[in-house]
Order: C-alpha cells, then sequence, then structure tokens
C-alpha cells in the first residue's frame, strides 16, 4: 500500500478523536486523525508524525495523519490500512495460494466481517483487526475495549458451526516485534473470547509490516501468544 504527498510534521495536541493539531514547517495545521482508538502512548505532544496532503478539496482538514515514530520505530496509525494490506497479502498468495474469490464486507448472521473467501472448494469468513500498541517488544490488541472485537468473535465461532472456515487475523501496522498477545488488563473478556475461539478452531493469524514514510505492507506472521 502506498501513499502520496506524505510530509513530516509535529504533533501538538488531540482535542478529539477525529482531528489534530499539528505544525509542518513550523506552521499549524489540523489534521484527520484516521484513527479513532486512543493511541496515547502514540500522539504524544511533540512526537515526529506523518502527513498525507489530501486529494479532495473543500474538506474541513487538508491532511490526515497517516503515521508517528515511536523512538526509532514507525507506527501506521491509518484504521484504514489493515483491510487494504490482509487483501494484498491474500491476492499474494500469503495462505499459500490464492483465494479465487475474495469479497469485501460481508453478512454473516448479525455480524458484517471484512472479507469472505473461496478457495479450493472451502468457504471462509475473516475478520481484520489494526494493531497499533507495543509493549517491550510485543504488539497487543485492543488498546481500548471493544464489544465490536468480541462481537465478531462469538460470530466467527458461529460461522465455524455452520461448516465455514473462520479466521481472526491483526495486521501489527509496524516492524520489530517479536510476539502478538490480546490485551487482558485493558479488555479481559476479548482476551478470554479469543481463547474461545482458538479452542472452537478459529484460525489467528497474526502479520507484522514492512512501515516506511510513504508505504507499509505485509511481511510475515509473528508468535501469537494467548493468555
Amino acid at each position: 500500500m502506498v501513499y502520496e504527498n506524505i510530509s513530516p510534521a509535529v504533533f501538538l495536541s488531540r482535542p478529539n478523536r477525529f482531528i489534530a493539531n499539528v505544525l509542518i514547517e513550523g506552521r499549524p495545521f489540523i489534521a484527520h486523525v484516521k484513527n479513532t482508538g486512543r493511541c496515547r502512548e502514540l500522539l504524544i505532544s511533540g512526537a515526529l508524525v506523518l502527513v498525507q496532503k489530501a486529494a479532495r478539496q473543500g474538506r474541513k482538514t487538508d491532511y490526515d495523519l497517516i503515521a508517528v515514530y515511536k523512538g526509532e520505530r514507525l507506527i501506521n496509525i491509518d484504521s484504514q490500512a489493515p483491510n487494504k494490506i490482509f487483501s494484498q497479502w491474500l491476492k499474494a498468495g500469503g495462505l499459500g495460494e490464492v483465494p479465487s474469490l475474495i469479497k469485501a464486507e460481508q453478512r454473516f448472521g448479525d455480524s458484517r466481517f471484512d472479507f469472505y473467501l473461496e478457495r479450493g472448494g472451502r468457504r471462509a469468513f475473516a475478520e481484520v483487526k489494526g494493531v497499533t500498541l507495543e509493549e517491550n517488544g510485543i504488539a497487543r490488541f485492543p488498546d481500548a475495549p471493544t464489544e465490536r472485537g468480541v462481537k465478531h468473535l462469538c460470530g466467527l465461532i458461529d460461522c465455524l458451526k455452520k461448516g465455514y472456515e473462520a479466521y481472526a487475523v491483526f495486521i501489527i501496522q509496524m516492524d520489530k516485534v517479536h510476539s502478538f498477545e490480546p490485551n487482558r488488563l485493558t479488555h479481559p473478556e476479548f482476551a478470554d473470547t479469543l481463547i474461545q475461539a482458538e479452542k472452537a478452531g478459529v484460525r489467528l493469524l497474526a502479520l507484522d509490516c514492512e512501515v516506511k514514510e510513504n508505504s507499509i505492507s505485509a511481511q510475515s506472521p509473528v508468535p501469537i501468544h494467548l493468555c
């Protein structure tokens, strides 16, 4: 996934979850934050960030906040990126073969999943989550309680009962992490439900990414530790 018109900026503040005050070449601008998560450990006053000039004129904000440096590590916080990254990974044969059918945003029961796949006569649903929280080389999800995430995991278990395969995919929007864990401290119910899903047969997958100033792409699976 490639970005155009990227500029460095300095993060100042986040008045609400949708916008951020930034400095670009010393001038103040308002940027749209493409992630409604907390990102409290990332969006710290004075942090170096990357913003993208908006292509559409007439917007209330001229820029989108795309990524932030945490020390030397560049972390992509674009919440629209994980689905695109996973789709590209699928089409590149990440599952061992290229699915014959990939359909985005498909409903099953009372849930809407990110992807429906068909490959080798098998049918599957996949739900994708973006991961931006990292602590001591461990990537964790979620960074805030997510009842929606719990519902998706329960929905994936229901898919298995109806004869489908099911995947819970975590796109780690950074590199150089050594493992992934559910964030039990922040949301114990999500951690417990993820364990239940894995025991039921939902396939868990965590992929780290190569993140550059103007691009992000999936690299390789990282170990998942359920706790």
